[in-house]
């Protein structure tokens, strides 16, 4: 539940807005050259399914970034917010290919992983120095890094570092969306809190840590568990919040 590059300014309407989309295609195409040439590597064959993944996620931006997106440019904050996204998407190869998990190409995930996480923290200062910083750049930085953690998650759940127990700690999230349309009030907008952004930041440490080759159970068992236990509090406190004003 992370609130990143929150709004700062309202973009100018662009006239016709084909100058942002064109940049996200070009983009979004040497980006999947760059995931497939990955894939490969680390696989030693051709690997389709981060491909796919990838391409699927950019074009579901690209929709959205149509509708909704008033700039005039597409901005370095959402231009590197889409580079995590390939970069998440790399995480499909582990989860396929859970051998790949051990030894070098091990380690080599491990270190896109944490580049990903690392690159986290530039999206919003970018998104501000620019002038484009807003809702739309906030939330697409905010489900990429969901989608990351679901990712690792899957990834540590198939490595065996941990029990298929840790899908909560990346799923949480949208099962939280899925109870707000049974429960409508908890669709309700949350106040910004340092905490939340806190948590996700140590949700997703502790799921990258986890992919270290030398991090195996019980270490990443326990470590699972403590990360759990804080975003279960966090989860809690945002929804106590949220049914004291129903």
């Amino acid at each position: 539940m992370k609130m990143s590059h929150a709004p700062q300014s309202v973009p100018a309407p662009h006239p016709s807005g084909l100058r942002p989309i064109a940049k996200h295609v070009l983009l979004s195409a040497a980006l999947t050259v760059v995931v497939l040439a990955v894939s490969w590597v680390l696989a030693g064959r051709i690997f389709w399914l981060p491909v796919l993944g990838f391409v699927l996620g950019s074009g579901a931006v690209a929709v959205l970034l149509s509708r909704h997106w008033s700039g005039s440019s597409l901005g370095a904050a959402n231009a590197l917010t889409l580079m995590r996204l390939a970069l998440a998407a790399l995480m499909l190869l582990p989860i396929a290919r859970p051998d790949l998990t051990q030894g070098a190409t091990g380690w080599a995930i491990f270190a896109l992983a944490l580049m990903t996480l690392a690159l986290d923290g530039l999206d919003g200062p970018l998104a501000r120095r620019s002038g484009l910083a807003g809702p739309w750049g906030a939330r697409f930085d905010m489900e990429v890094d969901a989608v990351f953690g679901l990712l690792l998650a899957l990834v540590v759940w198939r490595s065996g570092a941990a029990g298929v127990w840790v899908l909560l700690l990346g799923g949480m999230r949208y099962l939280f969306v899925l109870a707000s349309f049974a429960l409508p009030w908890l669709a309700q907008p949350l106040p910004q809190r340092f905490r939340r952004k806190l948590v996700c930041v140590l949700q997703i440490g502790a799921l990258v840590v986890m992919l270290a080759p030398l991090v195996t159970p019980p270490l990443s068992q326990w470590i699972a568990l403590v990360a759990l236990g804080l975003l279960t509090w966090s989860f809690a406190l945002d929804v106590t919040w949220l049914a004291r004003r129903k």
